[in-house]
């Protein structure tokens, strides 16, 4: 992101819970070595300030933390320092749950988001739309300054494509209409989902599987882990990727190159 023109890895990961993928092996700490991200996004830390310490040499360290302990949570590891940080979007819900954490650089911003889940009997359903219509106006707004790249946990599998088993999930959270609705309009805001740019027919790729009935073993997941980017970038993308060989999540990392 400085001025000369350079190959960029950008990884994001919902961990479910910091504390436990460090205690894991391989930990938190070997995966992150492993992948050598220069921003690294993480979503469901589940931590408050203090809690944890992490050893990241050449990293700067940004979070983004829920009032509410043990709730939420986000943070961005990164090697170049960036300009500002911005962690609320003015949001009439669900804006004290450290959903979000936006860097700006030099030639982007990078925004780290964590998409509030609309819960059984889609009880959050209301707020969710709440937030979401906020975010995407929040996007659009920096993206009158520079090109966005977001990332995270964005709570929806947008197309029947991205899930395992879309017949018998239109009434479930992350698939409701209204959810699927509220993404494209996210999209035509003025992002491109770089994976199914990418990959348009490809099915079967999953980033998130329920820990019950030895979901992921069996292959039956959930695309609801995203990079969109401006559409002015998406040329500069050189490569994007779902890393489900990583285990220590029920969530799996996903990965955007990009030649800036």
């Amino acid at each position: 992101m400085a001025d000369t023109t350079r190959s960029l890895r950008f990884v994001s990961w919902n961990v479910n819970g910091l504390r436990a993928v460090l205690k894991k092996e391989p930990s938190f700490i070997q995966i992150f070595d492993t992948l050598g991200a220069d921003v690294f996004a993480l979503q469901e830390t589940k931590l408050q300030e203090g809690q944890v310490k992490l050893d990241l040499p050449g990293y700067h360290q940004y979070w983004s933390y829920a009032e509410r302990k043990g709730y939420s949570g986000t943070a961005v590891f990164t090697r170049e320092e960036p300009l500002q940080v911005v962690r609320t979007i003015g949001s009439p819900v669900a804006d004290d749950e450290g959903r979000v954490c936006a860097l700006e650089f030099p030639k982007l911003w990078f925004v780290d988001v964590y998409t509030p889940n609309s819960k059984n009997g889609l009880a959050r359903l209301d707020e969710r739309m709440e937030w979401d219509a906020r975010y995407r106006d929040f996007l659009t707004e920096l993206a009158q300054d520079k090109p966005v790249v977001t990332c995270g946990d964005f709570n929806v599998a947008h197309e029947e494509i991205d899930l395992a088993r879309p017949d018998d999930n239109h009434e479930s959270a992350g698939f409701s209409d209204e959810e699927r609705e509220s993404f494209t309009k996210l999209l035509e805001s003025g992002l491109v989902d770089t994976f199914r740019e990418r990959h348009p027919d490809l099915a079967g790729a999953y980033s998130w599987w329920s820990y019950r009935m030895r979901a992921r073993e069996r292959g039956i997941g959930w695309r609801i882990d995203y990079f969109l980017v401006s559409p002015q970038l998406m040329p500069k993308v050189t490569g994007t990727a779902i890393l489900d060989d990583v285990y220590g999540s029920d969530h799996c990392p996903i990965e955007l190159e990009l030649e800036l």
